[in-house]
């Protein structure tokens, strides 16, 4: 069974029953899952989704070259590589729009995202840097002072030893 091609258009659906009774259902207990191994997995899924299609479109193109090869054949051949070529290219089509889909829901994903938590992890990397630039400058004044002691040192060394 060919699942349908997916499109922007709602596609209408039988309605829900109603339940004359009312009944108080208590939500089921959902595994707790920690919001970064959500996130972890998500980008897992997408990779693979991506990984896929881009598989599809190499190994595709692979086969449309190694069928383009110009040999002696005859007739029956001939028409049957152009129909191999022919199907590897929708093939192709249908990978490429399916990474433009994918790319569309990564785009929306972006857009829609929670600015707050993005605009918090980059605040957040903000102050480490700034954190480690503070360091980094207390570890060079400590550096110069100890080489301006170490010279002043050596300088009345130098000195005393020339009286």
């Amino acid at each position: 069974m060919q699942r349908p091609i997916p499109t922007d258009f709602s596609r209408p659906s039988g309605l829900p029953t109603a339940n004359l009774r009312s009944r108080q259902q208590a939500p089921a207990p959902g595994p707790a899952v920690d919001s970064e191994e959500y996130l972890s997995r998500l980008q897992e899924e997408w990779n693979v989704k991506i990984d896929e299609q881009v598989q599809i479109l190499v190994n595709n193109m692979v086969d449309l070259v190694g069928i383009a090869k110009i040999d002696n054949k005859d007739q029956f051949r001939v028409s049957q590589e152009a129909f191999q070529a022919e199907l590897k290219a929708e093939s192709m089509v249908h990978a490429a729009s399916s990474l433009l889909s994918l790319t569309h829901s990564l785009k929306l994903m972006l857009l829609l995202s929670d600015e707050r938590e993005i605009a918090q992890r980059r605040e957040e990397e903000v102050q480490a840097l700034r954190q480690e630039i503070d360091e980094a400058k207390a570890r060079g004044i400590q550096l110069w002072k100890e080489l301006s002691t170490g010279a002043g040192a050596s300088s009345t060394v130098n000195s005393t030893s020339n009286a």
